[in-house]
């Protein structure tokens, strides 16, 4: 396992950099990373999971950037609340150095970066671009696991492959009942 000084060396991640991959939405288990494995038990404390995590120098400081979610709306003072708790954790892990802290939520209409997230918004509205029917197919997300997911619509229910997905986003009109 890398220490914490070793991780201002590169970029990090919890979502792969490559969306598209061959046409098809490509799924990436979490890699092991030493600063997500110190957060995460902290956002999961305040009872939410993280979405995306990355690092990066600009300007002379360390950018910390992370997206989270939760059931239901994730609002400002949830994104202030997470804020605060990793504050000494990344303190730890970058010490003396400038730090730049966002913390944000999936927004609406976020587009989905890799399938691995499909698990984290369960229940809210997605729409994907599939490449099997040159169209997209939308609904309320039933279920995910690494290979496919269930979505169900107002035409029904329909399990899609992720290798029939181009992209897919969170799709709130979904959500809202007529």
């Amino acid at each position: 396992m890398k220490s914490f000084d070793q991780l201002n060396r590169k970029k990090r991640s919890r979502s792969n950099d490559s969306f598209f991959v061959g046409g098809a939405v490509h799924y990436s288990p979490r890699k092991e990373d030493p600063l997500f494995e110190a957060l995460n038990p902290v956002v999961q404390g305040l009872g939410m999971s993280i979405v995306e995590l990355s690092v990066s120098k600009q300007r002379g400081k360390t950018q910390v950037r992370l997206t989270v979610t939760k059931k239901g709306v994730v609002g400002v003072g949830d994104c202030s609340r997470v804020h605060h708790a990793i504050v000494p954790r990344l303190e730890l892990a970058f010490p003396g150095e400038d730090l730049y802290i966002e913390v944000a939520s999936p927004g609406i209409d976020r587009t989905i970066k890799d399938a691995s997230e499909f698990q984290l918004y369960i229940g809210r509205g997605i729409r994907c671009y599939r490449t099997d029917i040159s169209d997209w197919t939308a609904g309320i997300l039933q279920e995910a696991d690494d290979h496919h997911l269930v979505l169900r619509g107002a035409k029904g229910t329909v399990e899609l492959s992720y290798d029939s997905i181009a992209k897919a986003k969170l799709d709130y009109s979904q959500e809202v009942e007529d």
